[in-house]
């Protein structure tokens, strides 16, 4: 082998093992804070109050701020900032800002829960005459219908697949359930109710 040869060799092995792969996870922990932020402007919660604890970085995060020299391909890992401002979103937020005050004595009443899809779902109905039975179910399907589209739009903003739907789901749920008051009923990921306390 001449040495023209051998350079090559050593050029292309060194190309291959300093490849870049960029891995673009789903950033569950920035969607959580964005859940959080909404569902406290939507329920008007004073900042600082029911104040989630504050979570360990993942390896991942840890792996973005470290430095790592090594022979071989390399992870990066992109930090994506989520995107909830959009005037969509934006509209879909005023709108169950709005209808809170008229949910909240069913909610304090027993009669409406949050589930464990992000969802709120009519508990107990019994005591309501037909008018407040209609009532109720009329802000039970417009609240849910908001926050379908807002779980969707926000994937379409920050351009996440379908497949990311049922996580956004789950993250808004439990924003939703700690978020709730004390005594209104929650549904826990197993799908049992029971009373926030």
């Amino acid at each position: 082998m001449n040495k023209k040869s051998i350079f090559f060799i050593v050029v292309a092995l060194f190309a291959i093992t300093s490849c870049v792969t960029v891995n673009i996870y789903f950033p569950a922990s920035a969607v959580q804070k964005a859940a959080d932020l909404i569902v406290e402007d939507i329920r008007g919660v004073e900042k600082g109050q029911d104040k989630p604890k504050e979570k360990k970085p993942d390896k991942e995060s840890s792996l973005i701020n470290s430095p790592r020299f090594s022979f071989g391909p390399t992870v990066a890992l992109a930090q994506i900032d989520i995107e909830v401002s959009t005037p969509a979103i934006r509209a879909l937020k005023e709108s169950l800002k709005g209808r809170f005050p008229q949910l909240k004595p069913f909610y304090d009443g027993g009669v409406i829960g949050e589930n464990n899809k992000g969802l709120i779902e009519v508990r107990d109905s019994s005591g309501l005459n037909l008018k407040q039975k209609a009532e109720l179910n009329k802000l039970v399907e417009q609240e849910n219908k908001d926050r379908e589209a807002l779980y969707t739009d926000i994937l379409k903003a920050n351009k996440f697949g379908k497949e990311f739907l049922p996580e956004i789901q789950k993250i808004f749920a439990n924003s939703w359930r700690e978020k709730s008051l004390e005594n209104w009923w929650i549904q826990n990921d197993k799908g049992e109710w029971v009373r926030k306390k």
